[in-house]
């Protein structure tokens, strides 16, 4: 899903912009500098270090914003736009313009979220700071089945992670279940056809997709991961208030462990004592 971000649409910056804040705010930090110990009297000097933070912090955040824009540029570039049209936020480096549910751009991070098809159990956590899906599959699963201590037999997935090489090096463990693309070209081509260029992997899930079995165990996931998504969004996260790609997975993980002590209530009350003394909450559901 994609999540707001605590960074305003008006602090995206070109490369020059940047590096001239960059510029004026290192200019601002070795000036406050020099000051340091010219006022005897503390009231000042408190004044004097809150402005040297404050500047020293500007000029870190400009300083990452001109980290990334090489990133963002590439970017650029593989969309086939110009390099020099990207832009880095000067207050949130980590955060992207993003396309949104409603169809509006905004900054934003994509959280990845891994459930459980049968008990809704959130497994997986992870962020995104770029808006597609394609490449997140495989380190999703890799962390996953570093967790649970082994690999998941099955991984359903939409159709924004289904990149050839992503299912290629899934498929070594997992059996990946997602929607094959339609054509582009050439109507009447049947999708779940082998290409000349697939894989065995590739041509393997092309077939899989095409059977009835595959399409009824994928709509388990519209039920599942579609579901945690929506229960995110009903408990308040719709933007973040934290800034950087550190505190917002701190976020998402507090939002998982919180979603699955629901679950642990609606599937095992007994472990959390409901129901078994003075205490017990009836009724409670995920």
């Amino acid at each position: 899903m994609r999540v707001r971000a605590s960074a305003g649409a008006g602090s995206f910056r070109r490369k020059e912009k940047l590096e001239g804040y960059l510029e004026a705010a290192r200019a601002e930090v070795a000036r406050l500098k020099a000051e340091v110990g010219t006022d005897p009297a503390q009231a000042q000097r408190a004044r004097e270090a809150a402005r040297r933070r404050a500047a020293a912090e500007r000029e870190a955040r400009l300083e990452q914003a001109l980290a990334r824009l090489p990133e963002i540029e590439a970017i650029k570039r593989r969309n086939g736009k110009k390099a020099e049209e990207a832009r880095v936020s000067m207050t949130g480096a980590e955060a992207t313009v993003m396309k949104m549910g409603d169809g509006g751009f905004r900054p934003a991070y994509n959280p990845q979220l891994a459930s459980n098809v049968d008990s809704l159990v959130i497994v997986g956590v992870d962020v995104a700071t770029v808006g597609s899906d394609q490449g997140q599959m495989v380190p999703m699963l890799e962390q996953v089945s570093a967790r649970c201590g082994q690999a998941p037999h099955e991984w359903l997935v939409d159709g924004g992670y289904v990149a050839h090489e992503q299912i290629e090096q899934a498929s070594v463990t997992t059996t990946v279940y997602g929607p094959v693309p339609a054509p582009k070209k050439d109507e009447g081509v049947d999708p779940h056809a082998r290409k000349p260029k697939d894989s065995e992997a590739v041509a393997a899930w092309r077939a899989r997709m095409g059977t009835e079995d595959a399409k009824a165990i994928y709509k388990q996931r519209a039920a599942t991961a579609e579901c945690v998504n929506a229960q995110s969004r009903n408990r308040g996260l719709t933007q973040f208030l934290v800034r950087g790609s550190t505190k917002v997975t701190c976020v998402m993980l507090f939002f998982a462990l919180a979603h699955n002590l629901m679950r642990t209530a609606a599937l095992a009350p007994a472990l959390l004592g409901i129901g078994t003394g003075p205490s017990a909450l009836p009724g409670v559901t995920g």
